[in-house]
């Protein structure tokens, strides 16, 4: 026997490993708790993490060190889409979902054969809370959050709206309060910034939230996305003020928005630490789409040196900015190479809670839970980008290569690389070495620290891979990418930026991924859209928008009537329609 060492305190020492061991297999069985951290319209380049000194997103930083980097992740090229993927597992062009977005008026919505995640964790026992934005249909109470799955929400049920009145303007000039407690219209939000609301409601579920249970929170912000076109950026003055560094005025007012959704994170991740919560949480941050840069959609994202904005099918517009977060993940702190899609959370998630995958039927989605924590080559090999019949358009990732073919439904003007990159305007005191200290001691990293304590001792090296870089705009770059008869070809790893068209040069792999894409348009269901219905306007009903189609018709006024094609609600285009 050791020296100085007696038989009690041997017995001591392996009650207490016998505790810990206990404990520790209690934690693995333990459902996690789920958390989802939606950002409207948040570019590549408008977080930290991917290079960007311009816009201090600290606490969004501090999850993307601590836990896995999505260097290779994608979503869909906008708000609607992207957002039935997440909650079906499926790919738009199996739900009707792959035309443009949910206008306030369109009497449609994802159908209510789907079961959406919520039901799915709804099962597992789960107690689910919706706050934010929704956007997946409304015109019916049954497609409306709480009848999806949802036991409860706060938010809102159209595209984007105001961020202090919380009115949505929609064309023709279709304007009403847009702001939502489960069903009632929650007038008493009025004149409160969006951002702050959403957060606050986010922190008192968790707060209140009884921990026996496991909890599913999906807060999607309004924010980065502009608001109404005559105040499409808003964010406090005095949060705004902090970057007066910022030349254009634009650039300017987003940094403020941004800030304050980089502050929410921190709220909501400290939160769960006071709960003693987070140890068993599953925290996933992503965007909807790619930024929508240089002042499409009236707004100031910025996607460089990815090339295109939101709605597009280059890179700019479908390669999200994304982190997965837990504890269960191994060697936290990575950059993870592995090509993930939207579709794949819905089987990642329940996997991770402990669902039977089988259930779920013939979806898109891959469950990445294991390949993702353990760092595991990737079953996912290829996926469709969108096949869009109306717009005429289609794109597919096969390996490493992406053949699209008219990628831009809204002008060849925005089938270029727009900035700013993020590195040349900076607050005077900037540097680097200043941004990390931010990162390491901002609320979210105080708060990961006391689970993973050396897990920032690499964060610099980390930036530095997680970084997208590509060689200057050669001189025979494409610059537009439209033709019918000849769609264009891109080598992503070595050129990411999509200065290349190759398609001249390996036919071979243009016919291959052609049919590929002919594959892909043999499931496709026709688009869901549907007319726009002038009953919907807000001023039949009190100047709120409503699930009308519950109620008897309004009577109207002659000549109300409004074709779906000539309305497309402007959350796409923005004010410079080329």
């Amino acid at each position: 026997m050791a020296s100085g060492v007696t038989p009690w305190l041997l017995g001591l020492i392996s009650l207490l490993a016998g505790y810990t061991a206990v404990a520790v297999a209690a934690a693995a069985n333990r459902q996690p708790h789920i958390i989802i951290i939606v950002a409207d319209d948040l570019g590549f380049n408008d977080v930290g993490f991917h290079g960007s000194t311009q816009i201090p997103t600290p606490n969004i930083d501090a999850l993307a060190y601590s836990g896995l980097i999505l260097n290779n992740y994608y979503v869909q090229p906008i708000c609607t889409p992207s957002r039935s993927a997440l909650m079906t597992g499926k790919h738009p062009i199996h739900t009707g979902m792959q035309h443009t977005t949910i206008g306030g008026a369109h009497p449609y919505g994802v159908s209510l054969s789907e079961t959406l995640l919520p039901s799915h964790l709804g099962s597992l026992e789960y107690i689910n809370h919706h706050v934010g934005k929704w956007h997946l249909g409304f015109f019916r109470e049954a497609y409306t959050p709480t009848k999806r799955g949802f036991d409860s929400h706060f938010g809102y049920w159209s595209g984007r709206t105001d961020y202090f009145d919380h009115t949505a303007l929609e064309q023709p000039g279709y304007w009403g309060y847009d702001l939502r407690r489960n069903m009632s219209v929650a007038r008493d939000g009025y004149g409160q910034y969006s951002t702050d609301l959403f957060t606050n409601e986010a922190v008192t579920i968790i707060s209140q939230h009884n921990t026996s249970q496991p909890l599913f929170l999906y807060l999607a912000h309004l924010a980065v996305h502009s608001g109404n076109p005559y105040a499409p950026l808003q964010a406090p003055a005095d949060v705004v003020e902090k970057f007066s560094y910022i030349e254009d005025e634009n650039r300017r007012k987003f940094a403020g928005m941004l800030w304050k959704l980089d502050e929410s994170v921190g709220h909501v991740v400290t939160a769960l630490d006071q709960r003693g919560m987070l140890q068993d949480s599953i925290i996933l941050f992503t965007t909807d789409n790619g930024g929508p840069a240089a002042g499409f959609n009236q707004n100031a994202a910025s996607n460089w040196p990815l090339r295109g904005v939101k709605a597009s099918m280059w890179e700019g517009g479908v390669r999200g900015a994304g982190v997965l977060w837990s504890p269960a993940v191994a060697r936290p702190g990575r950059v993870a190479p592995q090509m993930v899609h939207i579709t794949d959370w819905l089987p990642t998630l329940l996997s991770a809670a402990g669902g039977d995958l089988s259930v779920l039927g013939s979806i898109d989605g891959i469950d990445m839970w294991e390949t993702l924590t353990q760092g595991l080559t990737s079953p996912r090999k290829e996926f469709l980008i969108n096949i869009d019949p109306v717009f005429n358009g289609a794109a597919v990732r096969i390996g490493d290569w992406k053949l699209m073919h008219k990628p831009q439904a809204y002008g060849h003007h925005w089938d270029g690389w727009f900035g700013p990159s993020g590195r040349n305007q900076t607050a005077p005191q900037a540097q680097l070495e200043v941004i990390l200290q931010q990162v390491l001691h901002s609320p979210a990293a105080v708060a990961i620290k006391k689970i993973l304590p050396h897990v920032f001792d690499n964060v610099k090296s980390l930036r530095l891979k997680a970084e997208v870089h590509c060689l200057p705009v050669p001189v025979n770059a494409t610059q537009a990418c439209n033709s019918v008869a000849s769609p264009c070809l891109f080598h992503i790893p070595s050129d990411p930026c999509e200065y290349r068209d190759l398609s001249h040069d390996r036919p071979e792999v243009v016919s291959y991924l052609k049919s590929r894409l002919q594959y892909y348009n043999k499931s496709a269901v026709p688009p869901r859209n549907k007319p726009w219905d002038p009953a919907a306007n807000p001023k039949y009903w009190g100047y709120a928008w409503t699930n009308w189609k519950d109620y008897p018709v309004p009577p109207m006024s002659q000549g109300e009537t409004i074709r779906y094609e000539e309305n497309l609600f402007d959350d796409i285009y923005g004010d410079k329609r080329q």
